[in-house]
């Protein structure tokens, strides 16, 4: 017997190869049933035919799109195209709708992120927030945790 929720969102998650799990947002949350961790790397090739995948080019996410899997690409802005590259199939895309801003300090000297990017944890618990799975839990560990939740409140107020 499970004290798991029956309506936890399953999440698939590729990672760049460069991406430093040391570093990485999502670190806290490879022991989690819901979770399957990628690593993109030469000839993987992900059918990602009906999962969710966030975008922040995409139409916002909300409650009609319960029922489908989350396919996070967590990488770097600069290497994402090569993440990208490892998905087929025909996903469906979809943003975190509004102004939420990030707590993480962006520090890339050679590519500028987009103003609506999120870190992958902050996309993630946003996402399944309005797929109504809110587990407050998957921020544990995360060092901009209090200051991203009172930057969404903020936001969202």
């Amino acid at each position: 017997m499970t004290d798991e929720p029956l309506d936890r969102v399953p999440v698939t998650v590729i990672r760049h190869p460069k991406e430093r799990i040391s570093k990485c947002s999502l670190r806290f949350l490879h022991d989690r049933p819901e979770f399957t961790f990628l690593r993109a790397r030469q000839g993987l090739q992900f059918d990602a035919t009906g999962f969710l995948l966030l975008a922040v080019d995409a139409p916002p996410l909300d409650l009609s799109d319960r029922g489908h899997p989350l396919l996070l690409l967590d990488s770097t802005w600069r290497y994402l195209p090569q993440v990208a590259a490892c998905v087929i199939g025909e996903p469906i895309r979809r943003s975190i709708p509004g102004d939420v801003r990030t707590a993480y300090p962006r520090v890339s000297r050679h590519f500028e992120d987009p103003t609506g990017g999120l870190a992958s944890i902050e996309a993630l618990y946003l996402a399944k927030r309005l797929l109504g799975d809110d587990d407050a839990s998957l921020l544990d560990g995360y060092h901009w945790r209090e200051e991203f939740l009172r930057q969404f409140d903020a936001d969202t107020a």
